[in-house]
């Protein structure tokens, strides 16, 4: 009755009767691939697989259409994709890139925090640590080339509570910076350039998708 009233429709495909199916689900299942952004942010940047069909789709359902329910797979594709690259002797910190405030208000919550909350959640010795933050005055990105992104979020990203992030990471951590996707790389290395001034020093970018 409530499939009637309320159908569920897969965040990937669109299909009925479920709101993420196995064939999405596989599509995301693989070994991440390496991304060479434009921007380079100075480490290592891993997708797990690029900007078209069913990741596409769920990253923007997830941000455009209030698909919360998706944080539970696209967190579970991620966590996947993570635990083959990490070292298995130190703990593992995942940072949330920043979202313009505006944007996160209206979606009612920012989607990549979601989902590297449920990431970390599958992860041992893992947590999520959501370090950064973004000024009032950061311009929505759609449209600005290379360029124009970095000169958009120069100076715009920040610690979070106005407080440097070090404390929150043990010297031993594996710190890696979560999105769920990457353009031009700008977010990646302006938040990379932003922890390394704080003293925490990230070894890799990792996002669901790179366009």
């Amino acid at each position: 009755m409530l499939d009637l009233v309320l159908p569920q429709v897969c965040g990937g495909c669109g299909v009925s009767g479920t709101g993420w199916c196995a064939g999405c689900a596989e599509s995301l299942s693989g070994p991440p691939i390496r991304a060479r952004p434009r921007t380079d942010p100075g480490v290592p940047c891993w997708a797990l697989g690029p900007y078209a069909g069913a990741g596409r789709r769920a990253v923007l359902a997830a941000k455009e259409h209030d698909r919360r329910d998706l944080a539970a797979p696209l967190g579970l594709a991620l966590a996947r994709g993570l635990d083959g690259l990490r070292a298995r002797d130190r703990p593992l910190l995942l940072v949330p890139a920043p979202s313009r405030r505006a944007a996160a208000r209206r979606r009612g919550g920012d989607p990549v925090r979601r989902a590297v909350r449920v990431a970390a959640g599958w992860l041992p010795d893992c947590r999520a640590v959501p370090m950064l933050t973004t000024r009032s005055d950061v311009r929505d990105s759609v449209g600005l080339g290379p360029r124009a992104r970095r000169h958009n979020l120069r100076g715009r990203i920040l610690p979070a509570g106005g407080s440097p992030p070090g404390p929150l990471c043990p010297p031993n951590a594996e710190v890696v910076l979560v999105d769920d996707v990457i353009t031009t790389g700008a977010t990646a290395a302006e938040s990379v350039r932003v922890l390394a001034q704080a003293g925490v020093r990230v070894r890799a970018v990792m996002v669901t998708c790179v366009a």
